[in-house]
């Protein structure tokens, strides 16, 4: 069987460098379709990923368009200190989305300090006022006891679900970005992560006594002592039980789960066949209509519509395969290469299309093809393998 990694590392930057222009990576290849649903602009989180991929991908042009990246969003940062959704330069547009992007914000913050410990250059210095003021707006969101961000609704990577309030996927960000910043109540950001979203864990009188509708919803769920991942949300009156795959792999990552929960996580997911047979699926348990859930919106647009299995709703993605094969590799599991390999495979269908995500139970091809993050993220987790 024919070894796809080298051919996916060679092509992914050949990828990068066809969506790069001057002002930054392109969230992908500027086709006509791309360009009438925006998706030929610098997006917040994607150029963000993309730029942690091309910092470490050796090609010296590839690097420069990382910085570019970073340094557009910051000169589109909102007077709040929000960073942008998407960016068109060209035109002097940006957009921050209907209810608001968290993780962009969150995603710059991260990147910023990813380039500069992987490059030795100093973005951190340059942009120190405005990393103060993106702080400053992230913590405007904190809860001021429970030191979790809050949030509304499609409002995250995943803009067609409905999580909301504390949720798994930008608060395993705010926990990363607060250890490399340094910022105060770290620890109680970690602490209170786990007793909010992890189902198994008692919480403490002081929450249960005041926040009763808390514990009533959080132990309701589908959480048992067979499932040790975290939920995907916790609001005031419901939470979210379709389990998030990339929100418990960053919490594993960042160090929110302890060794033996991130392996307990590893194994529940390969047991369910998450990986299986590309890795891997956005969520475990896609959301159906009829279910308390299911929001109108997740059924209105074609091409992005939320129906189980599709887009956000259990698809397959692979810039998220490239966050599985690093978490992997981080526990010493002996799946990475041969996950990686089945990732190297995924990009190159169709002639190497690197598409946007696949269906999650045909496995068709759908979304956007030549995404730029599934090119990153599979570099990022090449060389994490290789280095």
């Amino acid at each position: 069987m024919k070894d796809y990694t080298e051919d996916c590392l060679r092509e992914s930057i050949k990828l990068l460098k066809e969506n790069s222009t001057k002002f930054g990576t392109l969230a992908s290849a500027p086709s006509g379709t791309a360009k009438a649903r925006n998706y030929a602009s610098i997006f917040g989180r994607d150029a963000s990923i993309c730029a942690m991929g091309m910092a470490v991908s050796g090609d010296k042009s590839l690097k420069m368009s990382a910085r570019r990246s970073l340094e557009t969003l910051a000169k589109y940062q909102a007077d709040n200190g929000q960073i942008a959704f998407w960016v068109k330069p060209e035109k002097k547009q940006s957009d921050f989305y209907y209810l608001g992007c968290i993780d962009s914000t969150l995603w710059w913050l991260i990147a910023l300090k990813f380039y500069d410990q992987n490059t030795g250059e100093n973005l951190s210095k340059k942009f120190s006022k405005k990393i103060k003021l993106a702080i400053n707006w992230l913590e405007c969101q904190e809860h001021p006891k429970f030191y979790l961000l809050q949030q509304n609704e499609a409002s995250d990577w995943a803009d067609r679900m409905p999580r909301s309030g504390f949720v798994l996927y930008s608060n395993a960000l705010w926990y990363w970005v607060k250890t490399l910043y340094k910022l105060k109540n770290t620890d109680k950001t970690k602490e209170y992560f786990n007793y909010m979203l992890d189902g198994n864990l008692k919480l403490p009188i002081e929450i249960a006594r005041s926040n009763t509708h808390l514990k009533t919803l959080r132990t309701s769920i589908d959480q048992n002592k067979n499932n040790p991942t975290y939920v995907s949300f916790v609001n005031y009156s419901y939470a979210g039980h379709e389990i998030d795959i990339f929100g418990n792999i960053l919490a594993c990552l960042v160090g929110l789960a302890d060794e033996k929960k991130t392996k307990q996580i590893i194994k529940y997911f390969i047991n369910k066949k998450a990986n299986d047979p590309w890795p891997i699926k956005s969520v475990l348990k896609p959301i159906k209509k009829g279910d308390k859930l299911w929001r109108k919106y997740m059924d209105l647009h074609s091409g992005t519509n939320n129906r189980p299995g599709q887009y956000h709703n259990g698809a397959i993605w692979p810039f998220i395969g490239g966050f599985w094969a690093l978490l992997l590799n981080m526990v010493g599991n002996d799946l990475v290469e041969s996950e990686l390999l089945k990732l190297a495979k995924l990009n190159a269908r169709s002639d190497w299309q690197f598409n946007e995500w696949f269906d999650g139970k045909s496995s068709k091809v759908l979304g956007m093809p030549r995404q730029s993050w599934n090119a990153a993220t599979y570099i990022l987790a090449y060389k994490n393998l290789n280095n």
